[in-house]
């Protein structure tokens, strides 16, 4: 069974202060949660002090982006040294907003993955469609040649490492969420395009987590189908109270005994 991953993206939110202060809450509320994988990425002036805080604690610190050189001159950009040196063991990589306002491409996110991999990193590779690619029934197509692309090259001891989160764009920010039987219909399609590259004994070993509009009243009917393994939270992280509430729902909902 795969243990559910819940991990909060808190993009462009929260001064290191602040930061500290949703820590020490979500910290509190999840210390107990042993069925879970918990997981906060904080914006890159707060993860050293965000680290520090979350010693001796259960919850894993991420970043939310990388560059896919380890040194240069790239002005503006974080390095993987420079986030794991930090303590970070997740990486966002591939984040729509990180694609629609940065132009980033696949070919430059596969760059990315396979650094973040050689440096140990577990990178959480985002994919997802346009309303108007779901609206002209090509969302199974775009996000094949997502994950084709992102994760070319990737041997099966490669692939293991990786978390792929499904964030319909559409969904992101919105309000709108996909339903259940849409998380799962994309889902199953990912683990399948998997089971046909890699095999199922890998593809049955992912994480393919759910991200877009994610809130503790939709997290247990999500995380209850069988391909959907967690959730990437975006603005329902950013409150201890309402975060903490997705971690104990999914953490419940896989005490349940939920195949995988």
């Amino acid at each position: 069974m795969r243990k559910p991953l819940i991990a909060g993206n808190w993009k462009m939110f929260k001064t290191t202060e602040e930061a500290l202060s949703l820590v020490e809450g979500i910290r509190a509320g999840v210390h107990k949660v042993t069925n879970c994988t918990v997981v906060i990425c904080p914006p890159f002036t707060a993860l050293d002090a965000v680290a520090k805080a979350l010693k001796g604690s259960s919850v894993d610190l991420g970043a939310q982006n990388m560059h896919p050189q380890t040194e240069g001159a790239y002005t503006g950009e974080i390095s993987p040294v420079m986030i794991k040196e930090l303590g970070c063991r997740y990486v966002i990589l591939g984040h729509s907003e990180r694609r629609q306002y940065f132009g980033e491409s696949d070919l430059f996110i596969n760059q990315k993955v396979k650094t973040a991999i050689k440096y140990s990193l577990i990178p959480i590779v985002c994919v997802g469609e346009t309303l108007e690619q779901r609206e002209s029934k090509q969302f199974l197509e775009v996000v094949k040649k997502q994950i084709d692309c992102s994760l070319a090259d990737l041997t099966k001891e490669d692939i293991a490492k990786v978390v792929l989160a499904y964030e319909p764009v559409w969904a992101i920010g919105t309000g709108r969420t996909a339903s259940p039987e849409q998380a799962e219909q994309m889902q199953s399609y990912i683990r399948r395009l998997l089971n046909e590259k890699y095999g199922q004994d890998v593809a049955q070993k992912i994480w393919i987590l759910y991200g877009g509009s994610v809130k503790p009243d939709n997290m247990a009917a999500l995380i209850a189908k069988p391909n959907v393994d967690g959730a990437l939270v975006g603005g329902a992280s950013l409150k201890a109270e309402s975060f903490t509430e997705i971690v104990l729902n999914a953490a419940k909902e896989s005490l349940v005994g939920k195949a995988s």
